[in-house]
């Protein structure tokens, strides 16, 4: 897959694109990304537009952080089969931008849109007053053609990010991953810890998520973590580990079932499935590791194994 990023110097032919913010790559956006891919059999490149820096965050001092980061999107992406990822610089002269110059000098100068694919309720340009209304009636200036779906919609409530945001924040896993129509999960590479797991017979992996990656409270969780495409249960841990030493960033600790392999400087996915307890502090390590062994009974009753 080829991606741009942070440039606004390129061209390209023939494509399909689908715009949006895409922060979720949730099931109303897959409809999107399905479409798109779906005209790469007519000889369409298929294109996602989207912007570089969460649109929030210019009008903000506080960082939105995402529910799939940059990296975790481009690799999600490119299994799934797009040709071409744009992260379009997002800048106060973007935010300016009138609709039609939007439409004249990025979609067809740029990207020689072909196909057009958005939700119904589509917005862009300088205050949002560019629509689907707009992008129709340049259909017959600019030789394209605009196909609109209607925005999908889970326990009568249309999915979108800002929903997702908030049954995470409340650690409502399976509802996020409802709506997200695949786990939400983390990526990262393994790092070295404190090896306190290994100490109490329970050796685990070790994650520091990137600082942008909005992650579920801290807690205990069943967890599935994807090493070389396999998938593996476990436990996985997320906060500061208050009994071992209090660290100064959210960590991702992860104990795998019946698995000892040395993951050192790995890059691995860490799936978040179902929320058990929150993260305790602990007078000794010798509670840490009952607390442990429950939390592991917990999980093979939870997994079946």
């Amino acid at each position: 897959m080829e991606y741009i990023s942070e440039n606004t110097d390129f061209k390209l032919k023939n494509t399909a694109v689908t715009l949006g913010k895409f922060d979720g790559l949730h099931q109303g956006h897959r409809l999107l990304i399905d479409e798109v891919l779906s005209l790469k059999g007519q000889g369409y490149r298929a294109v996602m537009f989207t912007f570089s820096y969460h649109p929030y965050n210019l009008f903000s001092d506080n960082e939105l952080k995402l529910i799939f980061t940059e990296e975790e999107k481009r690799a999600r992406l490119e299994t799934l089969g797009m040709d071409v990822l744009i992260s379009y610089p997002f800048t106060h002269e973007t935010k300016n931008i009138e609709p039609e110059d939007f439409i004249k000098e990025i979609l067809v100068e740029k990207l020689d849109v072909k196909v057009i694919v958005v939700g119904n309720d589509f917005r862009f340009g300088k205050n949002r007053r560019g629509d689907l209304d707009m992008l129709k009636a340049m259909e017959a200036v600019y030789g394209y053609r605009v196909i609109s779906l209607e925005k999908k919609r889970w326990r009568n409530t249309i999915i979108s990010s800002s929903t997702i945001r908030q049954e995470l924040a409340k650690g409502n896993m399976e509802d996020v991953n409802e709506m997200l129509g695949q786990p939400y999960y983390i990526h990262g590479r393994v790092l070295h810890g404190r090896k306190i797991g290994r100490t109490l017979g329970m050796p685990t992996t070790n994650l520091t998520p990137s600082t942008n990656k909005l992650l579920p409270p801290c807690g205990v969780y069943a967890s599935r973590t994807i090493i070389d495409g396999v998938s593996y249960p476990g436990m996985t841990n997320i906060g500061y580990k208050p009994t071992v030493g209090a660290e100064k960033r959210k960590g991702v600790e992860t104990y795998i079932y019946d698995f000892d392999r040395d993951l050192y400087d790995q890059e691995i996915d860490v799936e978040i499935l179902t929320y058990e307890r929150p993260e305790l502090r602990f007078d000794n390590l010798e509670d840490l590791r009952l607390k442990m062994e429950e939390d592991l009974a917990f999980g093979r009753e939870y997994f079946g194994i």
